[in-house]
């Protein structure tokens, strides 16, 4: 089910965003969730910990606090979320580049804009489903809900949230060095930290004290001798989104 919110403080562009985004999404047999926030503040009160969205509307031309302010602090926790800025005002366009937008959206060009920019997001995640041979069976799995994998004697725990809800976390088993896993995912955004963890550098919120903090609260080591190469090769991924 994707999770998608839509933050403009304009009741008119809120409904109409909705009603474009209904559309698609039926006429393409998806399952869907939308939540709509009337203001920035709202958006990060009540979001910030609590649902990760798949998808995220954000109008920049908001009073009080405005959406790239918005976006930049969701960015601090929800890297991967795919952001679409919409705005009535084209000399907004480089503002995008600061909070990694996907798309950057004019106001009276929504009717046309919207298919083209739903059939981008949909195929970015579509490309990042890999499938895994799993002691519980064949799994089809989005990279970007992978959170990290663990190395345990002879097989490898495989820590997944779930589509449903993005925060139950399901755990898989597979026979496999992590050796093989780390060269499989490579390309996805995943960072050795450890000899024994692999993990998803979208779910990483920062990297201190010889630990990697993810964004679902858990913290994995880091030792001492990798711990400077690892955070050098985080922050280097931050700096290139």
């Amino acid at each position: 089910m994707l999770q998608i919110a839509i933050c403009d403080d304009e009741q008119f562009y809120r409904e109409k965003i909705q009603r474009l985004l209904e559309n698609y999404l039926k006429e393409h047999e998806l399952s869907y969730e939308i939540r709509l926030f009337l203001s920035g503040e709202e958006f990060l009160s009540k979001s910030k910990n609590s649902v990760k969205y798949d998808i995220v509307f954000m109008d920049i031309n908001m009073e009080e606090l405005d959406g790239i302010q918005t976006a930049m602090q969701m960015r601090a926790f929800h890297s991967d979320t795919y952001l679409v800025l919409i705005t009535a005002f084209i000399n907004y366009v480089l503002e995008g580049y600061k909070v990694n937008a996907v798309r950057y959206i004019m106001k009276d060009t929504l009717d046309v804009a919207m298919p083209e920019c739903m059939d981008a997001i949909w195929q970015k995640m579509q490309i990042a489903q890999i499938s895994f041979p799993f002691m519980e069976g064949e799994r089809r799995l989005y990279a970007d809900n992978l959170l990290y994998l663990e190395s345990q004697r002879h097989k490898l725990i495989f820590y997944y949230m779930e589509e449903q809800t993005r925060k139950d976390i399901v755990r898989y088993h597979i026979y496999e060095k992590l050796d093989v896993m780390e060269q499989k995912l490579s390309g996805y955004g995943f960072l050795r930290i450890h000899k024994s963890y692999l993990v998803n550098m979208k779910h990483i919120r920062r990297i201190s004290n010889y630990t990697a903090l993810l964004d679902t609260g858990g913290e994995l080591p880091i030792p001492r001798p990798r711990f400077q190469a690892v955070k050098e090769e985080f922050v280097a991924y931050k700096g290139a989104m």
